[in-house]
């Protein structure tokens, strides 16, 4: 008892630390717990001993994670993407599969069905991954973020055949490969049919019932009721669990509660998966890592390469080379589902355990490069090709006592129209591609970028530059360019609008920072207004 506590122990506190770590470097959480699974099952013998709670947990998160899956994939949001989405998806999916196959069947001299396995898992990227970076850089409304969601939303709808083949599959010889091919069509029909003609009744009857007595523990049971019992009658027809909750997501997505039920699941997914990937973890040999590492690193690049050159070559049909390149090298790893795939042909005796664990080193490898790619997309793109907007690659500016504008949305347009109304010299640094390009059509020099990030800094000259105007409304944000301006240049003259009491007392703290109170500003505004209509 004593040892299982101090295992617990030691597991949260290092998944805590390592991605306290992590996150100042924008790498995955996912990599956090996959490294913690490693190192504590060195620590207490994990890899030796079978933990069938564990399994039994991380089955949950799966579970769970599928579910996540099917609640972004309501029918509208396919129909609006269907061009991005269904063509550069399936031409993606379908290319990356046959390549893959080919190279497992006839280069390594694997048999048809472990090729066949390997290929479907390869062809996934890491959507838990790429996604949050799209996001939280706002690269999701660049023309490569938009293209990368497309695929990846297709990925995530792909997971449906995969895993129905993966079930038939794991039959054996019992059925031929026309068979399972037929039955998978059959499956996909029925299920199809299923979500719109009667799920979607039952799940919507549910769901209304449950928030009609307001509470908030019965609403919950209610999400849970559909996931379980989806899952349940999913695998009793000789399915897997997770796509029933995969089909569960679906049906919720399309109601007035997806919202809400997102929110409400989300710590609940997110604890069961970080015990998946923790499960994951565990399973990988380090000192088979160091004594095959030359194959596993021959394999990882081969793996990149082909994934990055099919992405890239069927983003290049309609795009421009610096859209596909940045596409293909967000997109070139495999994804997270991969494990879940090993795990299923593993249990089902479909792979050795020798060739899973190469299989699973592979996959973490290529995830671990991921987040280091991304946050350098721009810079590794500009050796092929430069894009005007850039300002992590552009030549530095020719410029002195210059104003840089950070943020062009309300007030940054306010500032920047001002600035040109008095003739004096500015330019413009915003995260919103939409944003640059709009300052561009009004002949206002504006470059794409993050000013957190050195290539930036040394390319806007903040050291020549009079002064930062600092308009973003976010004050993580606004903390994290003062301090990556003042760490670059600690005389940077810098002015910030806060909003509120406790934004004001951090800048005051602050060096050579200017701030405008909005309240207190506005109050004084008002209060001047109202005296012109005071009777005296």
């Amino acid at each position: 008892m004593e040892t299982l506590l101090l295992a617990i122990f030691a597991t949260i506190f290092l998944a805590t630390l390592l991605n306290i770590i992590f996150k100042k470097y924008n790498i995955s959480h996912i990599l956090g717990y996959i490294f913690t699974g490693t190192i504590i099952s060195y620590l207490f013998d994990f890899n030796t001993l079978k933990i069938d709670s564990l399994n039994l947990i991380g089955e949950f998160g799966i579970v769970f994670l599928m579910f996540t899956i099917g609640l972004e994939l309501s029918f509208e949001k396919i129909k609006k993407m269907k061009e991005t989405l269904l063509i550069n998806g399936m031409l993606q999916l379908i290319l990356s599969v046959l390549l893959f196959f080919l190279l497992a069947f006839y280069l390594f001299k694997l048999n048809f069905q472990t090729s066949l396995i390997i290929s479907l898992a390869f062809s996934l990227s890491a959507t838990a991954i790429v996604l949050p970076y799209l996001k939280e850089s706002k690269d999701i409304y660049t023309p490569y973020g938009k293209k990368s969601v497309g695929i990846l939303i297709f990925q995530d709808l792909s997971v449906i055949p995969i895993l129905l083949l993966m079930t038939f599959l794991s039959y054996g010889s019992e059925v031929s490969i026309g068979e399972v091919v037929v039955k998978t069509i059959l499956a996909v029909i029925f299920i199809v049919g299923f979500i719109l003609y009667v799920g979607d009744k039952i799940v919507e009857a549910m769901l209304k019932f449950a928030a009609t007595t307001q509470l908030e523990e019965i609403f919950l049971g209610a999400i849970l009721a559909i996931v379980i019992g989806m899952s349940i009658l999913t695998h009793e027809i000789g399915f897997t669990y997770s796509l029933g909750a995969f089909i569960a997501g679906v049906l919720i997505a399309d109601t007035k509660y997806n919202i809400k039920v997102e929110s409400d699941i989300l710590s609940y997914k997110d604890l069961l998966l970080s015990i998946f990937f923790f499960s994951v973890g565990t399973k990988i040999d380090v000192f088979y890592l160091l004594s095959n590492f030359h194959k596993i690193f021959v394999v990882f690049v081969l793996v990149m390469l082909v994934k990055t050159a099919v992405i890239y070559l069927i983003i290049r049909r309609k795009s421009d080379t610096n859209t596909s390149i940045k596409t293909a090298l967000a997109l070139g790893q495999v994804g997270g589902f991969a494990f879940v795939v090993f795990d299923m042909a593993s249990t089902h005796h479909m792979l050795s355990s020798d060739l899973e664990n190469f299989l699973l080193i592979t996959t973490f490898l290529t995830m671990i490069v991921t987040p280091f790619i991304l946050n350098n997309i721009y810079k590794l793109s500009s050796y092929f090709e430069k894009e005007f907007y850039e300002s992590d690659v552009i030549t530095p500016i020719n410029k002195k006592n210059h104003i840089i504008i950070v943020g062009f949305g309300t007030l940054g347009r306010a500032v920047a129209k001002e600035l040109h109304a008095k003739g004096i010299d500015f330019i413009i640094i915003s995260d919103n591609l939409k944003h640059v390009l709009l300052a561009r059509r009004i002949n206002f020099m504006a470059y794409f970028g993050h000013l957190n990030k050195l290539p930036v800094l040394e390319s806007l000259k903040v050291e020549e530059s009079a002064s930062i105007i600092i308009t973003v409304k976010s004050e993580h944000i606004k903390s994290l360019i003062s301090k990556a301006v003042t760490d670059y240049y600690s005389d940077a003259n810098i002015i910030i609008k806060v909003d509120t009491d406790k934004e004001r007392h951090h800048f005051e703290e602050v060096k050579n920072i200017d701030f405008i109170d909005s309240n207190y500003e506005l109050s004084s505004r008002l209060v001047e207004l109202s005296l012109k209509h005071l009777d005296r």
